[in-house]
């Protein structure tokens, strides 16, 4: 079969909607033997008759009918294609996020305060496998990707790291727990249970390094992939919670918890991966500029 006709299909569009090689040849101010002949030549392209007459007008056979479908189908396509480039200067609506499962929700919500509450924006977030989510990155399934596990790069590289904040990391435990301000962080850590991220978290291979280099064999009360159950199993009281306050913010100012101690050896990094695009999408470039600066310690 050979390739279908752009102009065919439209003239074939006309003569469907009006009934009439005449009514139709009107509408596009050609000839009407123009179009019988380009009807007939996509007819003959397609293989089937699309038309039958009844009286003096056509009506569509069954395979003109299928044929309609699909040509309404290619011209809405087109139509889309049209205004998405013309708009591509302006504002997008919606914002698709894609935030590592693991990573704290107080951190999510405070990138996205900038467009939290507007009218005109529909956000769109998924969690998932840092892998995955860089996956949907490559396939423009997401426009930006929220993680603290900052991807690899080298020369041939298509990601863009955004550092949006590096988070000190404290110990965080219930105010019974608090030893004061006297007993050195070693024998607080060698004397009280602890809750750990994962050993596949980026944060743990720096935790597990700060007790060997003070040689404490750790009592591990529960270890969790999620900051959120991080943050319930310490207000549950199994033990002393080592991670960014972010994480806890709002336990910390009602005094459910308290920060022990601030661990100065450790930081967290969280980061904004993109990949550079023909048509960015204008609203992320806006939340990007709202960010604060990135900070160490806070």
């Amino acid at each position: 079969m050979s390739t279908i006709n752009l102009h065919h299909l439209r003239l074939f569009r006309a003569v469907a909607r009006d009934g009439t090689l005449t009514g139709a040849a009107r509408a596009l101010n050609i000839s009407q033997s123009a179009v019988s002949t380009q009807i007939k030549a996509l007819e003959a392209s397609l293989g089937h008759a699309l038309f039958e007459r009844q009286g003096r007008n056509l009506v569509l056979t069954e395979a003109g009918h299928v044929a309609l479908d699909h040509a309404e189908e290619i011209f809405r396509a087109a139509e889309d294609l049209s205004v998405t480039l013309k708009a591509a200067g302006a504002r997008r609506k919606a914002l698709r996020i894609g935030a590592l499962a693991t990573l704290s929700r107080n951190f999510q919500i405070a990138f996205l305060r900038p467009i939290i509450g507007r009218d005109d924006v529909e956000i769109v977030l998924r969690s998932g496998s840092q892998e995955d989510l860089l996956r949907g990155l490559d396939a423009m399934a997401l426009d930006v990707v929220l993680t603290n596990l900052v991807p690899a790069r080298d020369a041939s590289s298509p990601y863009l790291v955004h550092r949006l904040d590096a988070q000190g990391v404290a110990l965080i435990g219930t105010p019974a727990r608090d030893p004061g301000p006297d007993m050195p962080l070693a024998e607080i850590l060698a004397e009280h249970p602890l809750i750990l991220p994962t050993p596949e978290s980026s944060l743990r291979a720096g935790i597990d390094a700060l007790l060997d280099r003070a040689g404490i064999l750790p009592r591990i009360a529960a270890e969790a992939d999620d900051m959120a159950m991080l943050r319930l199993l310490a207000r549950a009281d199994l033990g002393l919670a080592i991670l960014p306050p972010i994480v806890v913010q709002d336990e910390l100012a009602a005094g459910r918890l308290v920060e022990l101690r601030r661990i100065e050896a450790l930081t967290e990094v969280f980061c904004a991966v993109t990949i550079r695009r023909k048509f960015p999408n204008l609203l992320l470039s806006e939340v990007l500029a709202a960010q604060a600066p990135p900070r160490s310690g806070a």
